[in-house]
């Protein structure tokens, strides 16, 4: 990727506080590109745009709960009064419910606050940025909208059922999303990670290659696919997985 691959083009990103997506919004600033920084966690999320002072007032804060409509418009609006545009979308807050809330427990018997909020923070989050950001890309004939999705979405998850559901529901939004996009010169993607190593217990799942990716793996292939050189893909599941849904005898 080239230094001025993203002049003036402007990107949101979710669960941009820590991992994946920081490390995707460092990247776009260091290519040009102005970037919101949304997460739910302030604290996180203001440290994380102090580490971006390089970028000047490309880099911008906002704190946002993927879950609530009312933020999501807010911060949408906010790309727009602040910059003009919105170019990019890559919606990259998510997590297994059972794990980031502290629940190791059987779909059976977990909470309905919990089966909540797998579906809302994977799913419903990026139907929600997707459906704010939209009106402004569709006005401009151009913007592309990238969803992480998961292996966990293809092969099931008996310890994540609802973060797994929301995964897979993420393909088939993505190529809705692209039918909807494609009219106007929107583009829409999945890109499918196996593990990653943005947290220790990755590095203990197994792929074909005998490791977890590394995090500037993943973010690599989104910044191709918002690319110009990905303009004539779209509706597209891009798998990440270092052959882990390969199958076979191990």
């Amino acid at each position: 990727m080239d230094s001025s691959e993203f002049t003036d083009q402007v990107a949101i990103i979710t669960g941009a506080a820590s991992g994946m997506g920081l490390l995707a919004a460092r990247r776009l600033l260091a290519a040009g590109a102005a970037v919101l920084l949304v997460d739910a966690n302030q604290e996180a999320v203001t440290a994380a745009v102090a580490g971006c002072a390089e970028a000047g007032g490309r880099a911008v804060a906002v704190v946002a709960d993927v879950r609530r409509y009312d933020q999501v418009e807010q911060a949408a609006a906010q790309a727009l009064q602040r910059f003009g545009r919105i170019d990019l979308l890559l919606n990259v807050a998510g997590g297994a419910e059972t794990r980031v809330l502290g629940l190791p427990l059987p779909f059976h018997e977990l909470p309905v606050e919990a089966i909540d909020w797998g579906l809302d923070v994977n799913l419903k989050g990026p139907v929600y940025f997707s459906r704010a950001v939209l009106p402004a890309m569709i006005a401009r004939k151009r913007g592309v909208i990238i969803n992480l999705g998961s292996v966990t979405g293809m092969e099931g998850a008996a310890g994540a059922a609802c973060y797994s559901a929301a995964k897979s529901g993420l393909i088939g939004f993505t190529k809705s999303l692209a039918l909807c996009g494609a009219p106007h010169g929107v583009r829409a993607c999945c890109v499918t990670p196996g593990p990653v190593l943005t947290r220790p217990g990755m590095a203990a799942m197994k792929t074909r290659l005998g490791r977890a990716a590394e995090p500037q793996e993943v973010v690599d292939l989104i910044l191709f696919l918002c690319s110009e050189r990905a303009a004539f893909i779209t509706g597209s599941n891009h798998v990440i997985d270092g052959g882990r849904l390969c199958g076979g005898p191990d």
